[in-house]
């Protein structure tokens, strides 16, 4: 009997034991946390730090990767470095995954930047004369964004080219100089150019107001592809905690810090009627 008993002792004492390892284990799982790379450009931060604050709730780790070259996010995307990126437009991406023979995915929207035209000497773009000097981004997608602009701006005329460069410039009555430069130094570029198209994080990084500009991309609906975008690898494009950083980001909340951050540089875009 007291054999019998001692081994019914054991038995039970183990399966207590077992029982509370099994409650342990459910209880981590309900609070253990996920974490999510997404790799940005710049002063994005400013925008994503409230929303990795909003998703600490919902027990996902959101760590922010600055990158300073726009062609490393979706390398590091590739490589498994970050899980997600947000830094690019639909055309860009494109771009990339045909020149890269690759297929990341875009999983949502985020801003809509409209390019605009500075000057520090005139006050609207027909007041340009012969021989002034226009520059534009040189990137591939950006510079020929910005001669579509200068189109629709009636100052030249394009051959039609998927991505015109000063190449496909095929009429230009003004008789303008049209550089192509690095879009960092856009801006720089008004101490010696008569204006300059210059991209939205570069006008902001510069002290540029939207109120400054003498001309401001048309929004329309050929402007769907230069929508900013939520990027990743295919195979993850269903990923549910990725969706739930696309649900935190694309709140009210979000739209209102990106008014007051880019002061009208960008827009919120997944909410935008076309």
């Amino acid at each position: 009997m007291k054999k019998h008993a001692i081994t019914y002792g054991l038995t039970a004492f183990a399966l207590a034991l077992t029982l509370a390892a099994c409650g342990s284990k459910n209880t981590s799982s309900k609070s253990k946390t996920t974490t999510v790379k997404v790799g940005i450009i710049g002063s994005d931060k400013r925008i994503w730090n409230p929303v990795a604050d909003k998703l600490k709730k919902q027990h996902i780790n959101l760590q922010i990767v600055s990158f300073t070259d726009y062609n490393k996010p979706n390398q590091a995307l590739v490589d498994g470095d970050i899980d997600i990126n947000a830094f690019q437009h639909q055309y860009f991406l494109d771009n990339w995954n045909k020149s890269h023979k690759q297929n990341l995915k875009s999983i949502g929207q985020t801003v809509l930047a409209p390019l605009k035209v500075y000057s520090d000497n005139i006050k609207n773009l027909h007041d340009l004369k012969k021989g002034d000097e226009v520059t534009v981004p040189n990137d591939p997608t950006n510079e020929g964004r910005a001669l579509q602009l200068l189109e629709t701006a009636g100052l030249i005329k394009l051959d039609k080219a998927a991505l015109p460069t000063t190449h496909d410039i095929k009429a230009n009555k003004a008789g303008l100089k049209i550089t192509a430069i690095d879009a960092s130094q856009t801006a720089r570029s008004l101490k010696s150019a008569k204006a300059a198209v210059v991209n939205d994080g570069v006008a902001t990084d510069a002290g540029l107001k939207p109120s400054q500009s003498i001309y401001t991309e048309k929004i329309t609906a050929k402007s769907k592809p230069w929508i900013n975008i939520i990027v990743t690898k295919d195979s993850q494009k269903h990923n549910k905690v990725y969706q739930k950083v696309v649900k935190a980001f694309q709140t009210k909340a979000t739209e209102q810090n990106i008014k007051r951050v880019y002061k009208g540089n960008e827009v919120a875009a997944w909410n935008y009627k076309f």
